[in-house]
């Protein structure tokens, strides 16, 4: 992150003189101890972010098709004569961390159909338009890559 706000400094200024580059690196440090005390930074946490980046990157791609997938089926069902027939399901998602939970709660709540009405701990409730998109929600593809966090 150093190096990133470094170049960013840089960057913005310009040109590279003794003086930029001395104020550039007083501003960098009080930008990291300012995220170090202010926001919880700590170069654990950068780490464990870079050491999941390629979760993250098949994680996206994958969310887009379920929210394109789910609205289809969503649009099928407005279309056609079939009634919603709403049902809440509640499910543990075994994680143990928040991010995995959270990120968890809003891709259910991001595909239509679907909305994570609460979340305590790894504890979901999640109200369903039909009965078949509640089915396999805990073993759906956003856990099974979520589960690949580190």
């Amino acid at each position: 992150m150093a190096a990133l706000l470094f170049a960013v400094w840089i960057i913005v200024n310009g040109r590279i003189t003794p003086e930029i580059l001395l104020f550039g690196l007083l501003v960098t440090g009080g930008i990291l101890l300012f995220a170090h005390q202010a926001l919880g930074y700590s170069l654990d946490t950068e780490l464990k972010m870079y050491r999941n980046l390629p979760v993250f990157l098949l994680y996206v791609p994958n969310l887009i098709l379920e929210i394109i997938k789910s609205a289809l089926s969503v649009i099928r069902m407005i279309l056609s004569s079939k009634e919603p027939e709403p049902v809440i399901i509640e499910f543990h998602s075994g994680f143990s961390t928040r991010l995995q939970n959270v990120l968890l709660a809003d891709s259910i709540t991001l595909t239509p159909g679907t909305i994570t009405v609460f979340l305590e701990g790894d504890r979901f409730v999640v109200h369903c338009l039909r009965p078949e998109y509640a089915e396999g929600i805990e073993d759906s593809s956003f856990v099974r890559l979520l589960r690949k966090i580190r």
